[in-house]
């Protein structure tokens, strides 16, 4: 059985990557994305490995704005030749979902998302991105137009469709009219430790981007000047959460893994006010022992257990968090930082690829016959 795996790009080794990592462990396959970066991937699981690209690879200055290059995707995805491969294992939250198969072909994707910026958050990305009006957004809306329409029939191409969530799984429902199943992402649960001790300060790890909500927690710490708040992140907002962060706001960027993990085990909790597919860090969270403060909507629901790894605020706003942390702060002798970390450990890599095999295994057997 010849296997290959296909995937946007490789330009940073997140979440949707360490997905490809895996499946990689279990089946090693030629890897075929639209762009690939080996500088930005020296050093990581993918080096030296067989990677194949798209034409995209060689348009100007597609290694730093590949974006720009979104009306072209879906053509570039088409031009894969796979026909000498039994089985497609593609890993999707675009376009890789759209390679062209044979009907002796089986094509099993693992979809993170249907594109956030097509479907749920169309009109927030216009927003933010300032395409609401004029050319630029005419030109905008009409690119996203046209993917939403190659979405849905991209989505029509795999046998097998496997979630990332629950929630992710409703979305599929919802856009793409296809039954799923759910697989949890892997988690690199082992790499995380509870600490003996804790420290005074509450924790957000996140990239500063509008959905991510960082400027509600900081807005919360405003009437919260008794408590301290520490992030740790970078992003485009970056300079708007800095403007309206008081003092007891630390903002510290991004950080190296063990400071990253030292960080992480000595918070009193993690602070996640954003709607996430899945949520990889407020697991990272758990695995350290820290208890996670959610906003109840997504996939944290599907990982954040109320009363015992965490609770939830359901209003995103600044209020109803602050009423969260003055709640958590009441019963925070409830929460064993074991018992949370061996929560954590369901949604292990290990856990990853034996259910991801499982799921190949009794697909192959049904698609042959």
């Amino acid at each position: 059985m010849k296997t290959a795996i296909v995937h946007e790009w490789l330009t940073l080794v997140t979440g949707s990557e360490k997905v490809v990592k895996n499946i990689y462990k279990i089946y090693p396959s030629p890897i075929f994305v639209l762009l690939h970066d080996p500088k930005l991937t020296r050093g990581t699981f993918f080096e030296g490995l067989e990677i194949h690209t798209s034409f995209i690879q060689r348009l100007p200055g597609s290694s730093k704005n590949y974006r720009k290059y979104l009306a072209l995707f879906p053509l570039a995805i088409e031009q894969f030749d796979l026909r000498e491969f039994d089985v497609i294992l593609s890993s999707s939250h675009a376009v890789a979902k759209g390679v062209l198969t044979t009907s002796e072909q089986l094509h099993i994707t693992y979809c993170h998302t249907p594109i956030r910026y097509a479907w749920d958050l169309y009109f927030e990305y216009l927003e933010t991105s300032g395409l609401k009006k004029g050319i630029k957004g005419l030109l905008a809306k009409w690119t996203l137009h046209n993917l939403r329409k190659y979405d849905y029939v991209a989505a029509q191409r795999p046998d097998y469709i496997i979630a990332n969530s629950k929630y992710v799984q409703k979305r599929i429902k919802k856009f793409y009219r296809r039954d799923s199943t759910v697989i949890y992402p892997p988690v690199d649960v082992e790499n995380f430790e509870v600490s003996d001790s804790k420290d005074d300060y509450y924790l957000v790890v996140s990239r500063l981007v509008p959905y991510k909500r960082v400027d509600l927690v900081v807005t919360a710490f405003k009437s919260l000047k008794d408590r301290r708040l520490v992030v740790i992140g970078d992003g485009p907002d970056l300079k708007k959460i800095k403007s309206i962060s008081p003092s007891n706001v630390e903002i510290i960027g991004h950080q190296p893994l063990d400071r990253l993990k030292e960080y992480y085990s000595r918070a009193r909790a993690l602070i996640y006010p954003q709607i996430e597919d899945f949520g990889i860090t407020a697991v990272e969270a758990m695995a350290s022992g820290t208890p996670v403060i959610a906003f109840g909507k997504g996939g944290a629901l599907e990982t954040v257990k109320d009363l015992e790894t965490g609770i939830f605020f359901y209003d995103q706003t600044p209020g109803s968090l602050i009423d969260a942390i003055r709640k958590f702060e009441k019963i925070i002798d409830r929460f064993d930082p074991t018992k949370i970390r061996d929560h954590a450990l369901n949604f292990s890599s290990e856990k990853f690829r034996e259910k991801y095999k499982s799921f190949v295994e009794k697909a192959m057997e049904e698609f042959l016959g």
